[in-house]
């Protein structure tokens, strides 16, 4: 590993407060979007310093709006909190704390409290027009979004209440239940496809709000019907659908329009520069390059070594605050404990990249389903990763994030003698 030491020192810059950040946003400066990983979805640093990017790209580069790996309608409720619309919570606490799908913390955590208020206060003095919005990307708010659309369409657009009614009666045989609706879609003619279809043909041209409903109901419909038959298109079509409302959102906000994105290192980072390419998945940041331009797509991912995480042991289960054990031997976690600044940024050189970003290495993900004792086999990506992203935030060790709601403390670690500090 200390063959790697060098080439560190000469790209790695230590990371102490946001002032630091400076060549990363000039790194930024032509970009139309900036895409902002994460090894964990529970992990306080990789969301304070996301969130400390995001803050100074908005405020002093002019990006338009957030967008997460979270679902339209509860993330339109943070938006209307943090734009200030009408009847929308003084505090947008208020909004975050209401996220009840499992995984709650994702969104509904404290760091997202600070950001979240922060961004509301630099709205307040804005014209509405010009203020900064807050946007989910992702497909699994099926019934949600589906009685969205009924509840506008019932206020502003009653005569094409019955094309949404009509796909909405379709999903109610499965009681909301999302593998009941897939494994049913495989054994007998119970596919809802043609009326989500008509429904968005319907819809086409109405309330962007609406019609983005629309949309994610027709994503999850494919989403859980392709869930099912294994393979790649589940991914693809989960990451198509997240790129194609990314691109929707930018058109919405107007000629000029720049968007930061922020979501894990599997859906940011370029699937060319990994192994999900050899399986046949592609990634949001890969599609965002293929559609803009890589000139105007700026890739961020991040990492750490050691600390302590939020997830949970099985899917739907409890979350726990769960140690990270040390990254395994031969990993780019390791290299870069054993070789970087404790917190370090690094941006990667167009030409002339050194070893480290040109290696197949192993690089840790961990998702909101964790089995800190599988480490040593699982939890690691192939990646090469001047060809993933384009610049990374690195820290040695970190801890987990303060949710908003009950959190169970997973007590893997031995009590220190004497005095259980």
């Amino acid at each position: 590993m200390i063959r790697y030491g060098d080439e560190v020192a000469s790209i790695a810059r230590e990371l102490r407060d946001p002032g630091d950040l400076e060549i990363l946003l000039d790194r930024a400066e032509s970009a139309r979007v900036v895409m902002i990983g994460e090894a964990t979805h529970g992990t306080h640093e990789f969301y304070t310093w996301r969130a400390a990017l995001t803050r100074r790209l908005i405020a002093e580069r002019g990006f338009s709006f957030v967008a997460v790996e979270g679902d339209w309608p509860d993330c339109e409720r943070v938006n209307e909190a943090v734009r200030g619309g009408p009847g929308a919570p003084a505090d947008p606490r208020s909004a975050l704390v209401r996220y009840d799908r499992w995984p709650t913390w994702m969104w509904a955590n404290e760091e997202l409290v600070d950001f979240t208020r922060w961004l509301h206060g630099f709205n307040r003095p804005r014209p509405p027009a010009g203020r900064i919005g807050f946007h989910g990307l992702d497909v699994y708010s099926l019934w949600q979004s589906m009685r969205e659309v009924l509840t506008w369409l019932r206020e502003h657009d009653p005569d094409r209440v019955p094309v949404a009614l009509d796909a909405y009666r379709c999903f109610e045989p499965f009681g909301e239940d999302p593998n009941a609706y897939g494994w049913a879609t495989q054994f007998v003619n119970a596919t809802c496809e043609d009326k989500v279809v008509a429904m968005l043909a319907e819809l086409r041209g109405s309330d962007f709000g609406v019609w983005q409903n629309a949309a994610v109901v027709a994503g999850a419909e494919n989403y859980y019907r392709s869930m099912v038959r294994g393979g790649p298109e589940a991914w693809n079509g989960r990451d198509r659908h997240m790129d194609e409302t990314l691109d929707r959102l930018l058109t919405h906000y107007g000629p000029g329009a720049r968007a930061v994105v922020w979501a894990h290192n599997t859906h940011v980072g370029d699937a060319r520069g990994t192994d999900q390419a050899d399986h046949g998945e592609e990634t949001l940041g890969q599609l965002a390059r293929e559609r803009f331009g890589w000139d105007e797509v700026l890739l961020v991912g991040m990492g750490c070594y050691r600390g302590s995480v939020v997830a949970g042991p099985q899917w739907g289960q409890p979350m726990e605050a769960m140690r990270v054990p040390p990254a395994r031997p031969g990993s780019l976690e390791e290299i870069l404990h054993l070789t970087a600044p404790r917190d370090a940024l690094f941006v990667f050189p167009a030409d002339g990249q050194p070893d480290l970003l040109t290696t197949v290495l192993p690089h840790r993900a961990i998702g909101v389903v964790y089995r800190p004792e599988r480490e040593r086999w699982a939890n690691y990506v192939p990646t090469v990763l001047g060809d993933r992203y384009d610049a990374f935030l690195w820290f040695d060790e970190t801890r987990a994030l303060r949710p908003l709601h009950t959190l169970r403390v997973n007590a893997h670690e031995p009590e220190t003698y004497p005095s259980g500090v």
